[in-house]
């Protein structure tokens, strides 16, 4: 049983035939970090030779939470470049990207039967708040 394991570990590290590489050594062209103020305000911009970019830049909000606006980006593979643009806020996260999945449109047209059964519902809860009985 040894034997099997040794010769299975064996055939797969010969047959990984990709070279042992050192990491990528990568100039950082800028790194700039700016700590909030008495006012809440920072920013951070990094930019490195290999053409990865991000730049974010925050404020204190409103009711005391932190808004955020920024945007990342990178090469790809085929040279097109990545990018994502995001505000954080009261409002929420609200990416803003081609990257992102964007949902099917409906196949088909909804049926008249199906909402008027929608509208026939809507109405009966509006009736039931109002404490009247159908």
């Amino acid at each position: 049983m040894k034997l099997i394991l040794v010769a299975f570990f064996a055939a797969l590290a010969l047959a990984d035939e990709r070279p042992l590489t050192s990491p990528v050594v990568v100039a950082i062209l800028k790194n700039e970090q700016h700590t909030p103020d008495e006012f809440g305000n920072h920013n951070s911009d990094f930019e490195a030779a290999n053409g990865i970019e991000v730049h974010i830049s925050g404020s204190q909000g409103e009711n005391g939470g932190a808004n955020v606006i920024g945007s990342w980006s990178y090469p790809q593979e085929d040279g097109s470049i990545a990018s994502l643009k995001f505000v954080a806020d009261e409002n929420g996260y609200q990416p803003e990207s081609d990257l992102l999945p964007v949902a099917p449109h409906f196949p088909h047209p909804i049926p008249q039967f199906v909402l008027d059964q929608i509208e026939f519902a809507r109405l009966e809860d509006e009736r039931e708040a109002r404490g009247e009985r159908a």
